[in-house]
């Protein structure tokens, strides 16, 4: 693989303006960071990227998403959790693989061209196999977006018999999918045990474990909305993330996706084993969830990193939005401008995502992977040019993402999809 030098007017180094530095990309990872004109001088060989007129920032990192549910993008909308949930899985037991890559295809073209390089797609239309599951990796790679599969573990009774397995079948299938995928530099797998409500003990157990084994983090869907509490302490006694404690897995692997009503105690108990949420703040205020209490996460040092969730319930797929409505979300709910920064929630966006997924991401710096964004800093979103963090965050729009490179190769080039028609 060609050794690349890309060279914007502007690299944003953890979060902070570089101007005149360049980037080494090579076999798939950053290999330097640094002044450009050192940079030029180390590697005459390297192929150059001019980037005039571009800021390069990293690609960001869509947490949580469910791909297939572009598909029924307008359909469940303005409706209570409970209806929304019934229209999709109404619908989702339908799909078939080509349904399954479609709706990812037409998901991660999207996200790419919004400047997400990593997602996190938890999937569950497994119809006791892997079929669509590895369709929704052929998605990705056919329009080159870095994917970690989530493979969704679920026995919950009331839930379409498309979505469930036993826990043994679901290890092995999951053991089987990671087997499969073994060695792609875009796919990934972890273990992803659906919710307190939809997985049982002995589900959420064979997860936990199945991710020590496979040495991942693993997700769940915690307290997304107030009935998932409710039904939790009803049937328990304890809160839903109480009651995977209780079950003696709750540990440094945990990645708890949404966690809007969990407790005081539930939070601090994640940030002592060194656990993770992936807030999806878009959704959650979408489908009438609530707003996760950050303040309280913060204070405890949970480290946050953002999902879009998914194209049917939020229903926009763009992680730069979801750093915008984070913190102004904090700002208004606290009566404090000053609750939550720009730089902050960039770095959810961004570095946060590699303790979410795992992987080397979000970062510009050696050893990450080179998945990569150039900004037009002419795009009128991004003037005047007083501070460009702020501008990104705050006021940026999609036409100032031009170009999008994951794994050192060009994936977007001048706000088009490379790979795949539009059409």
């Amino acid at each position: 693989m060609t050794a690349r030098l890309f060279l914007p007017d502007v690299l944003l180094f953890a979060g902070e303006p570089r101007a005149g530095w360049a980037l080494l990309a090579r076999e798939g990872r950053i290999g330097a960071v640094g002044p450009a004109a050192e940079l030029l001088a180390r590697y005459p060989r390297a192929a150059r990227v001019p980037l005039p007129g571009m800021a390069l920032t990293p690609g960001t990192v869509n947490a949580h998403s469910h791909s297939f549910q572009s598909l029924w993008r307008g359909l469940g909308d303005d409706l209570p959790f409970p209806r929304w949930r019934d229209v999709l899985y109404r619908l989702a037991p339908r799909l078939d693989e080509e349904g399954a890559y479609t709706g990812a295809l037409f998901a991660f073209a999207e996200m790419l061209l919004r400047g997400v390089t990593t997602v996190c797609d938890f999937f569950y239309l497994h119809h006791g196999g892997n079929e669509r599951a590895l369709a929704v990796a052929q998605a990705a790679r056919a329009v080159g977006i870095r994917l970690v599969l989530a493979r969704a573990m679920m026995d919950w009774p009331a839930a379409p018999r498309a979505f469930r397995e036993t826990p043994e079948q679901a290890v092995d299938n999951t053991r089987a999918l990671a087997a499969a995928l073994q060695g792609d530099p875009l796919v990934s797998v972890i273990p992803a045990p659906h919710s307190p409500h939809a997985a049982s003990a002995a589900m959420v157990r064979a997860g936990a474990l199945l991710a020590a084994e496979l040495d991942t983090p693993w997700h769940v869907h915690v307290a997304e909305a107030p009935y998932e509490g409710e039904e939790t302490r009803r049937r328990t006694g304890l809160g839903p993330l109480a009651w995977i404690a209780a079950l003696g897995v709750l540990d440094r692997r945990v990645r708890v996706v949404h966690g809007v009503w969990l407790d005081r105690e539930e939070i601090w108990s994640l940030a002592r084993v060194g656990g993770g949420l992936v807030h999806c703040p878009g959704a959650n205020l979408f489908l009438g969830d609530g707003v996760a209490p950050l303040a309280l996460y913060r204070r405890a040092g949970v480290t946050i990193a953002l999902g879009c969730d998914s194209g049917a319930a939020n229903n926009r797929l763009s992680v730069f939005d979801e750093m915008r409505l984070a913190a102004v979300l904090q700002k208004g709910l606290s009566g404090r401008a000053d609750a939550v920064t720009a730089l902050e929630v960039y770095h959810w966006g961004t570095r946060n995502g590699a303790h979410a997924t795992g992987l080397p991401v979000g970062e510009l710096a050696p050893g990450r992977y080179a998945d990569l964004v150039a900004l037009d800093r002419h795009d009128l979103s991004l003037q005047p040019a007083h501070n460009l963090l702020h501008n990104l965050v705050y006021a940026m729009q999609p036409t100032a993402i031009r170009h999008v490179w994951v794994h050192g190769e060009p994936v977007v080039r001048d706000g088009r999809l490379v790979r795949v028609p539009e059409e």
